[in-house]
């Protein structure tokens, strides 16, 4: 049984933050910082607002979006490094907001890969029949773990919320292949204690190589070329970063999805907040073939390779 996105849905903060107000209290410029991230503004979610709040806004979008009920929904998977606690878990927290009464529910830690690694474990389920609808989210609110201090880390993050429905498909739609990854002896170079702390250069030397290998090892495991791509959505990290993911598909700059300059860097929600833009901006097709690839925290990696459509 393929497994495939029937639904999607977003959210993102409230409030927009222009490069101008870093300008004001650090040491950095508009230009640095678009010139070096791509970045010109980010969302932060009001201080009311919580992780929670944003996921089910994201997911009650995606279900309505799926056509899926929500007593229909068999699993809710909720990538998130930010919950609003400890525990319950952020996906336990919406389960019942969403009228998703049968729902089994847990979170899942890969930082900026999380998404990613939501969808492989909703294939896994759907694809042994063991459950048929499966919600997975995308969520983090990392205004409330990033030092504003920090001119290195501070102008880079911002909230929101991606939300997909996965469910059976038509036979060629649907996750075609995968791969997920970690490399643990970097896990020092990006992490969190009470904020974010970065190793900006280390970071972005395992980002360009990664980003770009997995890309190419998901095709071939599909027995499909670079050729064949249609978009490519990657990690809404680093400008930089994703011409480099791009570059490596020969793929021409109107194929991939670029929202960071609007969002900043949204860990695991940036995939599916940008696949919900390209849709709704009609440039993912039925039939088009996807990449989506994605990097963060752990170290850990992860891309897919989808045909889109139901």
């Amino acid at each position: 049984m393929n497994a495939g996105i029937l639904g999607m849905g977003s959210f993102v903060g409230d409030r927009i933050i222009a490069n101008a107000e870093f300008e004001k209290v650090l040491d950095t410029t508009d230009e640095w910082i678009k010139t070096r991230t791509g970045i010109e503004e980010r969302r932060f979610a009001s201080e009311e607002i919580n992780t929670s709040h944003m996921a089910y806004a994201a997911a009650k979008e995606a279900i309505e979006n799926s056509g899926v009920a929500p007593e229909e929904i068999d699993l809710i998977l909720v990538a998130t490094v930010t919950p609003d606690m400890p525990f319950p878990s952020v996906s336990a927290m919406i389960q019942d907001q969403l009228g998703a009464k049968n729902a089994a529910a847990m979170d899942i830690s890969a930082a900026c890969a999380g998404f990613i690694y939501g969808l492989v474990t909703a294939q896994q389920f759907i694809k042994t029949e063991a459950y048929k609808h499966i919600l997975v989210v995308g969520v983090e609110k990392l205004s409330k773990v990033t030092d504003m201090s920090d001119r290195n880390t501070a102008v880079l993050f911002g909230d929101g919320a991606g939300a997909a429905v996965l469910g059976p498909v038509s036979e060629g739609r649907g996750i075609l292949s995968f791969e997920l990854g970690a490399d643990g002896s970097g896990a020092m170079h990006i992490h969190q204690k009470e904020f974010i702390h970065m190793n900006g250069r280390e970071v972005f030397k395992f980002a360009v190589r990664q980003m770009g290998e997995s890309s190419l090892r998901v095709l071939d495991k599909a027995g499909l070329t670079k050729e064949d791509v249609d978009f490519l959505v990657p990690h809404q990290a680093n400008i930089r970063i994703m011409e480099a993911s791009r570059e490596r598909l020969e793929l021409p700059i109107e194929k991939m999805s670029v929202t960071v300059n609007k969002y900043g860097n949204t860990s695991s929600s940036s995939i599916p907040i940008a696949l919900v833009e390209e849709l709704k901006a009609g440039k993912i097709k039925d039939d088009n073939l996807v990449v989506l690839v994605g990097f963060g925290a752990g170290l850990v990696w992860g891309a897919v390779a989808i045909r889109w459509g139901r």
